[in-house]
């Protein structure tokens, strides 16, 4: 365990000891800083404080960082789709139908199993010795992710997603024809008050924006390219779904009739651009629609002869 130990002066005073120690402490997140907060790993005049305290002049602030834990998920040598790797990140194209990161039913086989075999040097943000997954994509979702090979480069990463900075574009095939050639969805997203699986458009529910414009009208299909403004869960299945047009072969939010044998939604996460966490340069990704994608575009096209 390390041990830190912060003197408050003045010109600091009034400020959230979360955002004040996540200023100093510049390897771990401040969502990570407020956990430790909130396990008691942060005294203040040996007083355990919450994340909200405002610090004062002459304040004592012992932190106490736990030894990062080991994640119990075993390396499995499956193949990767690496499309750039450096000693800060690795830009993976994930196929559909694998997990990003473990979870309940699903402990192997997914992309962390993969990246554990393939690289040591992974970052440890937030409390755990994992790949450093700075954001996912569903299972049956296809295309570019990011992952951080350490802490520095997943904290630039992570703080670009929390920005709205980073540029991610899908391409997805909606159901039914969308007349307007583009328009925006803006409503707050958060779990479905029945089904906790889903996630549904609700008064509570988080700020979500999606921009969509049509590229292609089929006779009863469309298909678009979303650019994400935030990056909720399902977020552009929910918000597709929200104005009539849920995407085809979606099993949560789509049509129970399908005129596919579908494995999941077509969604494929196209382009993905950042600031890259060394260099400060922007850096674009592309990856192509998957096979089973542009077999039902065709199929779609010759339909229309």
């Amino acid at each position: 365990m390390e041990q830190f130990l912060y003197n408050v002066d003045e010109s600091q005073a009034g400020m959230r000891i979360d955002k004040y120690l996540s200023e100093l402490i510049t390897d771990k997140s401040r969502s990570y800083i407020q956990e430790i907060i909130n396990r008691g790993n942060v005294k203040v005049n040996d007083k355990i404080v919450k994340s909200n305290y405002k610090i004062k002049n002459a304040d004592s602030i012992l932190v106490d960082i736990p030894e990062l834990e080991i994640l119990s998920v075993e390396p499995e040598d499956i193949p990767l789709d690496i499309i750039y790797e450096d000693n800060d990140i690795i830009v993976v194209n994930k196929p559909q139908g694998m997990v990003v990161h473990p979870a309940v039913g699903n402990y192997s086989g997914t992309m962390v199993n993969a990246l554990l075999a393939h690289c040591k040097d992974l970052s440890g943000i937030n409390g755990v010795i994992r790949p450093g997954i700075v954001h996912r994509i569903d299972k049956d979702t296809s295309g570019v992710l990011v992952v951080a090979k350490n802490d520095c480069a997943h904290n630039s990463l992570s703080e670009q997603l929390k920005d709205h900075t980073m540029n991610r574009i899908y391409i997805a095939l909606a159901e039914g024809v969308i007349k307007q050639d583009e328009g925006k969805v803006d409503a707050l997203l958060g779990r479905h008050t029945v089904d906790r699986l889903k996630f549904a458009v609700v008064k509570d529910g988080k700020k979500a924006i999606t921009h969509f414009k049509v590229l292609e009208r089929y006779n009863n299909a469309t298909l678009i390219q979303c650019k994400l403004e935030t990056g909720r869960t399902h977020q552009i299945r929910v918000h597709m779904a929200h104005i009539g047009h849920p995407l085809v072969g979606d099993p949560l939010y789509g049509y129970k009739k399908q005129k596919f044998n579908l494995q999941g939604q077509m969604l494929h996460a196209k382009t993905l651009g950042f600031i890259h966490p060394t260099t400060h340069e922007y850096i674009e990704f592309n990856s192509e629609l998957p096979g089973y994608f542009v077999k039902i575009l065709n199929i779609l096209k010759s339909e229309l002869k």
